[in-house]
């Protein structure tokens, strides 16, 4: 019987977690496989960038907060997963040394109009570093079982696909300044097949619910299989957006015409995962600009607003997120 249900999760629960050390050598690793820009693996480079140092990438912080998570509180649940999130903020870097700790709080709970096993809880997490500075906060939802209640059926889950023998690359995002980013053009990324090792390794590290890590206890969960943490949808997402901007950043050289390097992202929000990513599964990713408008705040800087989706081999949108980056201003 999980120590925590539906039912326990009432608005003013409260629970604290951490501390999580964080090292240079957890943040190049992560960065080399799903974010791979300078600031995230490259010290040198950092130090010349924007940020003045080593960074963790954001997506890096949100999968330490799910481990976070997941080790105080989701392996006792009665957890079947997040449809999404309302809203992420990146306020500090999370740099080497530092040792993350959040707390969560329930704000509100409802039980599920169509699904009388379940019921829906809304937290806050709020996660500081060391010295006490908050680095990221989260507003998601999660769905719980309800104790005592039966299970419904397992989803059917549909059957799995071997590798495409060609993943498609995806366009180039071209490496200019605020004022020459090209709005509401949507730019296709290429795939990333996700293969159940690379599910299994990403969950034990971040989010080892069972069904993201055990094979035999998914196909008796909701999901009727092993599927991927939806942080590893996302991050696979950030991975062919790096890969979009070096081809643009690799055609601007080859041309001979100037780069324009950009900066990291506030954070994002309305991220829904709209449907299981299983072992097997194609994702292909897109991003599109809708908004570069200056900073008010950073003087020659100014941020680019964007959607971004993700659908899979047979054309089902999985992933969807509204989110920003940093971008330099071409100046007077």
């Amino acid at each position: 019987m999980p120590r925590y249900c539906f039912e326990d999760l009432t608005p003013g629960f409260r629970l604290d977690f951490g501390p999580l050390p964080v090292t240079r050598d957890d943040i190049v690793a992560f960065a080399r496989e799903f974010d791979p820009q300078a600031f995230h693996t490259d010290e040198a480079a950092a130090k010349e960038s924007f940020v003045g140092g080593l960074i963790a990438s954001g997506w890096h912080t949100c999968a330490l907060g799910m481990r976070l998570v997941a080790d105080g509180f989701i392996l006792q649940s009665s957890s079947m997963g997040s449809p999404g999130i309302e809203e992420v903020r990146w306020l500090r870097p999370v740099r080497p040394g530092d040792a993350l700790s959040m707390r969560m709080t329930v704000r509100e709970s409802r039980p599920s109009g169509s699904k009388p096993d379940r019921g829906f809880v809304r937290f806050l997490l709020e996660i500081g570093n060391g010295a006490g500075e908050a680095v990221m906060t989260q507003d998601f939802w999660a769905m719980f079982g309800k104790a005592g209640t039966p299970p419904l059926p397992p989803r059917p889950r549909p059957p799995e696909e071997p590798a495409p023998s060609d993943l498609p690359v995806g366009e180039a995002l071209p490496p200019v300044p605020l004022e020459d980013i090209p709005l509401h053009w949507t730019f296709d990324l290429g795939a990333h097949h996700f293969t159940r090792d690379d599910i299994l390794r990403f969950a034990r590290a971040f989010d080892p619910q069972p069904f993201h890590v055990d094979e035999a206890a998914a196909r008796e969960t909701h999901f009727g299989g092993l599927c991927a943490s939806g942080w590893h949808t996302a991050a696979a997402w950030m991975n062919r957006m790096v890969a979009a901007r070096d081809r643009g950043r690799a055609a601007a050289v080859a041309r001979g015409e100037p780069v324009v390097e950009g900066g990291p992202s506030p954070g994002f929000r309305d991220l829904q995962w709209l449907k299981p990513v299983y072992a097997g599964d194609t994702i292909r990713y897109d991003v599109t600009v809708t908004e570069a408008r200056p900073s008010r705040s950073r003087p020659g800087w100014g941020i680019v607003s964007h959607t971004a989706t993700g659908a899979n081999q047979r054309g089902e949108p999985v992933f969807r997120f509204s989110g920003a980056w940093l971008a330099p201003s071409r100046g007077p």
